[in-house]
């Protein structure tokens, strides 16, 4: 009862001091290379975990910031104001805004995100906040974070910000970037309201090139199609219509552009930017246009001084030369920038900070300092006197442009995340940390401070400090094991390494006592290792778990000085965790060799292994002295206390049940780590929160935030020996946390008591190991860190497969021994030391098997040789001679696996072809009604297709067979309309009327085929049921006609292949006559012993395509493979068939038939050239010795050998006459079918022109449907625009409306403000009417007089670029601020004049202060309403511009209406023209140019002949006449040189008569008597003559009557065409003026502008009320102010009472 009553007693003391108890941070250490900013000119800040840490650069010392919620999400500093801003990451987020350096909370606040915020940035002067939230708002905001006031806020989904910024020279402006885009946002004020506005920048292209913008939505008048129709948008075309055609562009025609990396503002507020593609570029603000900047060197520039910093220090000075070569010759990416007054900053990936000096387009740089590292950050505090540069790595730099100092390393790079800590013995002075590069790092406890830093240069698994020595133990992922001398903590430096094994080291655990290290490697394999320099660390044995080591945990007993070490495994098999615990004997460091094996595996008999098999699975456990283990389970939050029994066998596999079990509020899985006193148990899990749990009750003892879920939580713990301090690393925050208790009570007393007790029992221990660690030497990491990169190849390999420890060999041996001992593992070192040892053992037997081997090689070599000789039949196989048949057998073993997996592969790609096989033959030739073929020439190279066909579905026959009965009823209608027009119209007489009828049944004929544009009635097809080309306007009708057309096609190939069936039939009755012919002829040719082939046709693939679908065996090349059921089949058949064939041989009646008659019954007539004649016997004697009766039958055979011969050469010539006959009829048939092919071909070419032309029908009415979609689709995007951008005018009209309406309440409070201010000065002299005159004039100047402005002061030395802001809000109280201080020196009574009263003073200072304070707030009024105007404008101008987008909608639409209405019109008509009707002249290809061509009609060019004809006439009738006459003139000149002749004639005539000789004419007419009557009859032969001439001037004249009357005809029947196109033209003018007066009653444009000029007028009257309303004010103010003068003038002595 006693005890009970202790327990109790002491239970409650535990309670209360957990109660008591409670976790302080002491420091916190890391870098997570994140923005870092300057919090004032000597501070930096940066957020690191949970915490923002604040270093100062001159002292370095750290301030920290804890965020309460966990990891710091966005975080922002303003040096200006000495604040810093970061947001929590939870759902809905909160920001905090501390100042510093008092770390006061000055705001909070709760926006709208939900889940987190990106960004935050704040202005450069004022107290405005930018947050950007993330998924899902994506929402920009400004706040005024004083007031905690939201000025306004734009959502844009789906847009991620990697950058934000405010404009230093105007907070009205942002600049937000990411990888793709860059956005100027504009805040927008209008009295207390804010609005913010978007302009997107439009980049470059990639190759810096400007990108020329298009407006892909409205059309382009300079870009038209005559032939294609209307040229659309491709919007249009694609088929959208909604918000998506506005901004659609096809991805072909998508140009990238370039990708921002940062941006900067400039002092004239234009915008630097860089991008990935290495271009620098600049942007102004107000155009939003980027130009690329261009590098001009400077001719007689100095080069300026350079600091350069490596990284690489184990590197030559080659190497380096080369990096820094290769970094130069690439074209940098710029990262960071920072404005200057002298320039700008920038650096990026080469590592070199550069300074800019930017002239226009061009810029001029110079290299400031390198620190071979990519840089990521440029800030330069609020003085700009200092430059803080960080890179990627994570090191933070500081430089001073203006002093041009050397750079300073502010915080050092850390290239990793940190891995563990823990504490360097004796534990309360140093504490020692390990990244995953490789870096340890050594700090000092009670602040925090680096004291020094070793880079191993290798990826780090696991560290433990050693309790007995100064020594850190590192294990590797290659498998090392690095021992560190930290004797010194400024130097530590690598004493020993080991390498264990090629597998990755996971667990180091040192026992209290610190003499063994318990080394966990992966695989299950645990090594143990002497923790003493004194015995160099040397290894004593390995053992191996049944499965994959989770955690070590060791108990040091001090009276037994026994080592127990617990190893926590979780079998998948039986997901239970189990316990595998063995000890550690003081033997196995004094008699190792006795306690392991040759192979160094510790034996079982000295470990005493025990196994405990527990309920649950567990992530980690711990284990006390006591046997009480506590684990943390994988499956649920739950902490497990077991309690194992003393004594455990191995068989023993009963599952051992938890004594007690907690819930936890951690996330698991976690892991449990207890205090050294065993009081304290410590749980940590992915949640980052670390609870101290008491190790008796399970009670919590504290808890501490110090990381978090999003840096997955904590990655490992460490308690000090003192109990005072706690150190907590995170998995992935890269923060090092130290934690002290804030109270100490009985439990730190403990503790502390604990800790002396330790250090009582290993003070020499540790002394003497220091000792010994000190006079160590060092391990060079420089020799071998060209190894490590090798071994951790090896390792990837090696990590695959357990190391092979198994010799068979000596030349294998002496392999393993070409590697030096120290780069061997120490598993395989002593595989080595015992494979050595077996072969001294077994040397002898070694020799004797040596023997036998070469004795054995050389018989199987003679046996090869012999079996080279011998024949290849009889040759065996080189594998046959393998003495090894578990190698046969494996190789034999394998080909057969490779011969399935062949077959496998082979039947599943026959499978998949069979398959697609299948497809192919259903959709292309199961399905064909009409199967494809074809038919060749027997002779030409003739081959034609027929047409292949499906079967008309019967949705397809319903679809026809409707579309038929509506053309027949629209044709039924057609008739019974024009049979009721005709009997309506009787202005026709019946004559001229039958004349019509008879002239159009003409035309009609002559001009079908021209109108249908196909030849398709003459194949098959039935163009009567088409429409008429002329009439297809309607969409219907259209449609229709395609299925009309598709009929019209499908009949012409079921003609066509009517005909191919008739003419394939034909073929096979050819073949099959010339077949038989053919028997005949081979026949001929065997008994003529001919050598010629018989031409034997036959039909191909192509004439019988289903031979395609079944494979010949002729077809199969290889042999065929026969399973052995098919073999011993076939070998059955063969085996019966020879059987038969004996059996057929052997019998006596073929036998007798072949001996004695030839094998024949009948000797037949062509068997007459097989006879031969016996020759008698004694041929072969000589001729002398033959007898007269041998001589007569010899002339006997003579003659019948001669008869026999005539006989066969007449037989002979008889069959060659038979084949001549039967070949050439076999030709005459074979060509006669070859000309039917010819003309069947001649069809089918034919009939392809026929079914080209009807589907070139279909197709443009096909692309007129198409064209008449895509423009309904425009029409309807357009008015989608429209009707979205009439709502946005009504937005913008509500907003200037209520803009103006605010101006107009402002202004009209501005003016009553100024008519006070105006009153106020007016009745300064009513006020003060008791003051004497000559004081009133004195204290008037004084009340009109003010202070002097204080001028901004701009130090010539300062290097700030943006300067302070005019019209700040913190110029303008600071101005006021001086303005009424200097009002206040003013008022002092010294100032006062002689004279005055003090009241008198008082009154009027506190007037003048007044009339100040008015002044002040109507300059303030003044300011806003110019904004207030400002923004009125700006409203104004939205308004108009969304006015204007209005009107060029209209205008496109009803451009687009026209379009619309021209193309319905404007049909594509195709015709069939002969050559002589196409009059265009040819252009160079041969193809005539339609474009300027007009369709006419036959008759009109025949009339404008017949009018060129008589035009013709009449020309040549004129030129008659001008021949004629002259002709005329012609003939009197004639006449005239005639009669000159003549006088000349009759003159020499007269002289002739004078010498006259009578000749003989002259005696003929003087001697005949009748010479008259022979001229008579002269005479009458002339009249006949004219007489025949008459008669056919007569006929002639008959025939032009004839054509008068034809013309007169033609005349009237124009007449009566005329009549009727008038009417139709009277009726399609009512129906264009009802059109019209349609489209005049619709017109939106007239409408609009009809209401603009009415709203134009009402603001115009408007305008004029509001003057003429505020000159009546005026004047009404004027007359109240002289009312108000004169009443005070009137009434004195009253207003002196009132007073």
């Amino acid at each position: 009862m006693e005890s009970d009553e202790g327990n109790g007693e002491n239970n409650g003391r535990r309670r209360r001091r957990a109660r008591e108890a409670e976790l302080e941070m002491r420091w916190v250490q890391g870098f997570t290379n994140r923005n870092v900013g300057f919090v004032n000119n000597k501070t930096i800040c940066y957020p690191c975990g949970n915490y923002i840490v604040f270093v100062g650069i001159e002292t370095k010392k750290k301030t920290v910031l804890k965020c309460k919620n966990g990891h710091v999400g966005a975080f922002a500093v303003n040096g200006n104001s000495q604040v810093v801003a970061f947001s929590d990451q939870k759902l809905n987020p909160v920001i905090y805004i501390y100042t510093f350096p008092g770390l006061v909370k000055q705001s909070e606040i709760k926006g709208e995100a939900q889940l987190d915020y990106s960004l935050l940035a704040f202005s450069y002067m004022g107290p405005y906040l930018a947050t950007y939230s993330s998924v899902p708002e994506f929402a920009l905001s400004i706040w005024d974070w004083q007031e905690n006031i939201l000025l306004c806020s734009k959502s844009q989904p789906g847009v991620k910000v990697t950058s934000m910024s405010f404009n230093p020279m105007n907070w009205h402006q942002l600049c937000l970037s990411n990888e793709n885009s860059l956005t100027v946002w504009n805040i927008e004020r209008n009295d207390q309201e804010h609005h913010l506005k978007s302009k997107p920048v439009r980049l470059p292209a990639e190759d810096g090139s400007p990108m020329c913008k298009l407006d892909v939505f409205f059309s382009h008048p300079g870009i038209q199609d005559l032939y294609y129709g209307p040229v659309l948008p491709i919007s249009a075309i694609a088929g959208l219509a909604g918000d998506e055609a506005e901004t659609f562009r096809p991805k072909d025609d998508i140009q990238p552009s370039v990708h921002p990396t940062v941006h900067c503002w400039s002092a004239t507020s234009d915008l630097y930017m860089g991008c990935e593609e290495g271009h620098f570029l600049a942007i102004n603000a107000e155009t939003l246009k980027a130009s690329l900047l261009y590098y001009k060197p400077a001719q007689d520039a100095k080069e300026r001084r350079r600091t350069k910093f490596r990284s690489f220090p184990l590197l030559c000075d080659d190497s380096l030369k080369k990096e820094e070569d290769k970094r130069r010759t690439q074209k940098p990416v710029l990262l960071a920038m920072a404005y200057h007054k002298d320039g700008l900053y920038a650096a990026g990936s080469d590592g070199i900070v550069h300074f800019y000096q930017i002239k226009g387009t061009h810029y001029q740089m110079d290299d400031s300092f390198d620190v071979s590292e990519p840089i990521t950050s440029l800030v330069f505090s609020p003085d700009y006197n200092t430059l803080l540069v960080e890179t990627d790595k994570g090191s933070v730099y500081v430089y001073q442009p203006s002093q041009n100092e050397e750079v300073i390393k502010l915080l050092d790079a850390c290239n990793d995340h940190f891995l563990s800590a823990d504490f360097l013995t004796p534990g309360n002075k140093y504490c020692v940390s390990i990244a995953i590069s490789g870096e340890v790092h050594v700090w000092l406890l009670e602040d925090g401070t680096l004291i020094s830093k070793l880079c191993l240069n290798t990826q780090a698994t696991a560290m433990g400090c050693c309790p007995s020595s100064c020594s850190v133990a590192v294990g590797t992922k290659v498998g090392h094991v690095y021992f560190i001398d930290v004797t010194k903590a400024e130097t530590p430096r690598v004493v020993h390494r080991v390498l264990l094994s090629n597998l990755p080291v996971h667990h180091l655990q040192y026992d209290q006592s610190g003499q063994y290290l318990i080394t966990g490697v992966a695989e299950g394999h645990i090594f143990i290792l002497d923790a003493r320099p004194s015995k160099l660390f040397q290894v004593l044995g390995y053992l191996v778990m049944s499965n994959e080591v989770l955690g070590l945990s060791a108990v040091y007993d001090v009276e037994s000085e026994l080592v127990e070490v617990m190893a926590l495994l979780c079998p998948p098999d039986i997901k239970r965790a189990r316990l595998e615990i063995f000890c550690l004997p003081t033997a196995i460091t004094i008699d190792n060799d006795e306690c392991i094996d040759e192979r160094g595996m510790l034996k079982n008999r000295v470990i005493q292994k025990r196994q405990y098999e527990l309920d649950y699975p567990l992530s980690s456990a711990v284990r006390q002295k006591d046997d009480t283990v506590y684990g943390y389970c994988n499956h649920a939050p739950f902490i497990c206390k077991y309690h194992l029994a003393k004594k455990k066998t191995w068989k023993d596999v009963s599952v051992t049940l938890s004594e007690k079990k907690i819930p936890s509020n951690q996330f698991a899985p976690g892991f449990l780590h207890l205090s050294p006193n065993s009081q304290l148990l410590a749980s940590v899990a992915k949640d980052g929160v670390l609870f101290i749990h008491d190790a008796v009750t399970l009670e919590t003892v504290a808890q501490e935030h110090c990381h978090s879920y999003q840096g997955e939580g904590i990655g490992s713990l460490s308690f000090s020996l003192d109990g005072q301090f706690i150190l907590v690393n995170g998995v992935d925050d890269g923060t090092l946390v130290c934690l002290k208790w804030k109270t100490g009570g009985d439990e730190m007393k403990e503790a502390t008591d604990y800790w002396r007790l330790i250090l009582t029992v290993l003070n020499n221990s540790i002394y003497n190991e220091n000792n010994v660690l000190k006079s160590m030497a060092e391990w060079n990491i420089a020799t071998e860190s060209l190894l490590e990169s090798s071994l951790e190849k090896e390792s990837q390999e090696v990590l695959q497969k357990k190391p092979s420890v198994e010799v068979t060999d000596e030349d294998s041996y002496h392999n393993l021994n070409i590697l030096s001992t120290d780069e061997m593992t120490w598993l395989n070192q002593k595989v080595q030391k015992a494979i050595q040892e077996e072969i001294k053992k077994f040397a002898d037997k070694r020799k004797e098997l040596k023997k036998g081997i070469k004795k054995l090689r050389k018989t199987i070599q003679e046996m090869m040789y012999e079996n080279e000789q011998v024949p290849d039949i009889e040759r065996l196989d080189q594998q046959e001679f393998n003495l090894d048949i578990e190698e046969q057998e494996r190789l034999q073993a394998e080909s057969e696996q490779e011969v399935a997996r062949v077959r496998k592969e082979i039947e599943m790609e026959n499978l998949a072809k069979c398959y697609l096989r299948d497809i192919i033959q259903k959709e292309c030739w199961d399905s064909m009604s009409i199967k494809g073929h074809a038919i060749k020439c027997f002779h030409a190279a003739y081959k034609v297709t027929n047409y292949p066909m499906k079967e008309r579905s019967k949705e397809e026959l319903e679809v026809l067979e409707r579309v038929l009965q509506l053309k027949k009823i629209e044709s039924a209608d057609l008739k019974i309309r024009k049979e009721i027009v005709e009997f309506q119209s009787q202005a026709v007489p019946p004559k001229e009327e039958g004349e019509k009828v008879e002239e159009e049944a003409v035309t009609d004929e002559s001009t079908s085929n021209s109108l249908i544009g196909s030849l398709s009635a003459q194949f098959g097809g039935d163009t009567s049921i088409l429409y008429h080309q002329m009439d297809l306007h309607t969409r219907e009708e259209k449609i229709n006609q395609i299925i009309l057309l598709q009929d019209i096609i499908y009949k012409v190939k079921t003609a066509f292949n009517k005909e191919f069936d008739t003419v394939a039939r034909q073929k096979e009755q050819e073949i099959a006559r010339v077949k038989e012919r053919n028997l005949r002829i081979q026949e001929i040719v065997e008994q003529l012993e001919l050598q010629e082939e018989v031409w034997e046709p036959a039909l191909t693939d192509d004439e019988i395509p289903e031979r395609a679908l079944t494979v010949q065996d002729s077809e199969i090349k290889v042999e065929k493979y026969l399973t052995p059921q098919q073999r011993a089949k076939a070998e059955m058949m063969a085996k019966i068939e020879m059987e038969r064939r004996l059996a057929a041989l052997n019998s006596a009646r073929q036998r007798a038939l072949y001996d004695m008659m030839g094998g024949v019954l009948e000797i037949k007539k062509e068997d007459i050239l097989k006879i031969e004649i016996p020759p008698p016997p004694f041929v072969s004697k000589p001729d002398t010795l033959w007898n007269e009766e041998e001589k007569k039958v010899f002339k006997e055979y003579e003659k019948k050998v001669k008869e026999l011969n005539e006989e066969r050469e007449k037989y002979r010539k008889t069959l060659e006459t038979e084949l001549k006959k039967l070949q050439t009829s076999i030709q005459e048939t074979t060509q006669t079918f070859d000309d039917t092919v010819s003309k069947l071909f001649e069809r089918k070419v034919k009939s392809e022109m026929v079914i080209y032309q009807e589907e070139l029908k279909i197709n443009n009415l096909l692309y007129s449907l198409l064209l008449d979609e895509e423009l309904s689709t425009r029409e309807a995007g357009l008015n989608h625009f429209l009707d979205k951008k009439r709502k946005e005018k009504l937005s913008t009209a509500e907003a200037v409306q209520v803009a103006r309406a605010q101006v107009d309440a402002y202004r009209e409070t501005y003016d009553n403000l100024a008519a006070e201010d105006k009153i106020l000065e007016r009745g300064f002299k009513k006020e003060f009417s008791d003051v004497p005159a000559h004081h009133i004039d004195h204290l008037f100047k004084l009340y009109k007089r003010r202070p002097r402005a204080q001028k901004i002061k701009m130090h010539l030395d300062t290097a700030n670029p943006y300067g302070d802001r005019p019209g700040s809000a913190r110029a303008y109280k600071e101005a006021l601020a001086h303005l009424m201080k200097a009002i206040d020196e003013m008022d002092d009574p010294e100032n006062m004049p002689e004279g005055l009263d003090l009241p008198v003073w008082e009154r009027f200072c506190l007037a003048r202060r007044t009339k100040v304070e008015s002044e002040q707030l109507v300059k303030r009024k003044a300011l806003t309403l110019a904004e207030m105007q400002a923004f009125l404008q700006k409203r104004m101008d939205d308004d108009e511009k969304i006015r204007m987008d209005i009107e060029k909608i209209l205008n496109e639409l009803n451009m687009l209406r026209e379009e619309k209405m021209r193309f319905q019109l404007d049909l594509t008509v195709q015709f069939l023209l002969k050559q002589g009707q196409v009059e265009l002249e040819s252009a160079a290809e041969l193809i005539p140019d339609y474009t300027d061509a007009i369709l006419l009609h036959k008759s009109v060019i025949e009339e404008l002949n017949c009018t060129i004809r008589a035009q013709g006439e009449k020309k040549i009738a004129s030129m008659v006449e001008s021949k004629d006459f002259s002709k005329g003139i012609f003939q009197l000149e004639w006449e005239h040189k005639k009669m000159k002749m003549l006088m000349e004639d009759l003159n020499q005539r007269a002289r002739d008569i004078q010498n006259l000789h009578v000749s003989r004419d002259r005696q003929l007419f003087l001697r005949i008597l009748n010479y008259d009557s022979r001229i008579t009859h002269q005479v009458s032969v002339m009249e006949q003559t004219l007489g025949v001439m008459d008669k056919l001037h007569k006929k002639k004249v008959k025939n032009r009557q004839k054509v008068f009357k034809d013309l007169e005809k033609r005349i009237s029947l124009k007449e009566q065409a005329n009549y009727k196109l008038s009417q139709e033209l009277q009726e399609m003018l009512v129906s264009v003026s009802e059109r019209r007066h349609i489209f005049e009653a619709t017109d939106t444009q007239l409408v609009s502008e009809k209401a603009a000029k009415e709203h134009y007028q009402d603001i115009v009257q408007r305008r004029q009320l509001v003057d003429l309303a505020k000159e009546q004010a005026q004047e009404i103010s004027v007359l109240q102010a002289e009312v108000e003068r004169l009443r005070m003038r009137t009434f004195p002595a009253l207003f002196e009472m009132e007073y």
